[in-house]
C-alpha cells in the first residue's frame, strides 16, 4: 500500500510541476484584414485568437499580426491549411471557411 501511495503522490507532484512551469500564452498583436468584394468594407480582426470564421465572399487575406495565420478549408479550423507569415497576404478560395493563429 505504501508503494501505491508513493506512486500516486509522485505522479501528482510531477503533474503540478508541469502545470506551474508552463509558460503563459502570449497574445497576438496586430490584425488580420480580409477583402471580400468592391461593394463592401474590408473585415478587420484585431488581435485575433482561436478559430475565426471567414466571410463567405472572402477573396484576399492580409496578415498584419505578429504571428503566422493558417487559412483552413472548414469553418472549425479542423483541416490542414495554408500558412501566411506576418506581413504577407494571400488569395483565399471562395468559401475557405476559417483562419487560426499559428504560433
Amino acid at each position: 500500500m505504501n508503494r501505491f501511495v508513493t506512486a500516486i503522490l509522485g505522479a501528482a507532484s510531477a503533474s503540478a510541476l508541469l502545470i506551474v512551469s508552463s509558460p503563459p500564452a502570449q497574445a497576438v498583436a496586430g490584425e488580420v484584414v480580409v477583402f471580400s468584394t468592391e461593394f463592401q468594407r474590408v473585415d478587420s480582426y484585431k488581435n485575433p485568437e482561436g478559430c475565426t470564421i471567414l466571410p463567405v465572399a472572402a477573396h484576399v487575406l492580409v496578415n498584419q499580426s505578429s504571428s503566422g495565420v493558417v487559412v483552413h478549408g472548414d469553418p472549425l479550423c479542423l483541416t490542414p491549411g495554408v500558412r501566411i507569415e506576418p506581413g504577407y497576404g494571400s488569395h483565399v478560395p471562395p468559401m475557405s471557411g476559417s483562419f487560426s493563429i499559428s504560433r
